[in-house]
Formats: C-alpha cells, sequence, structure tokens
C-alpha cells in the first residue's frame, strides 16, 4: 500500500522459519501483495488476515479471531 501512495515499488523480505520442520524460509512480497517464496519446493500456507486495524482494541491481532 505504501508504495501504491508513494507511486514506487516497494518489497519486503520475510525470514521465517516453518512450524513444522524448523527450515528456514524467505517469502518476497512486493507492493501489489505478491508473493514469492524462496526456498525451491516449500509451499508455505501464505494469507493476509481481515481485520480492521484502526477499531482494534483487542491486545493482539490473534485475540481479533
Amino acid at each position: 500500500m505504501q508504495g501504491q501512495l508513494r507511486k514506487e515499488p516497494l518489497s519486503v523480505v520475510v525470514t521465517t522459519e516453518c512450524a513444522h520442520c524448523a527450515q528456514p524460509l524467505h517469502i518476497e512480497i512486493d507492493c501489489e501483495m505478491k508473493y514469492r517464496v524462496v526456498e525451491e519446493g516449500a509451499d508455505p500456507l501464505v494469507f493476509m488476515p481481515f481485520v480492521n486495524f484502526s477499531k482494534l482494541t483487542d491486545p493482539s491481532i490473534i485475540d481479533a479471531f
């Protein structure tokens, strides 16, 4: 969203690990919310939660679900 507002291409790399086997995962996300998993053969579940952050009163996004 920030990239669209500024009319600049922005991206982010999320560095994490598999909760099942602890293998490292790198997920590249661009400003159009398209993503690519760097590790060959990895197929993680990637989703975007539908939470209205401006109205969130819970102490954590987890509590909103």
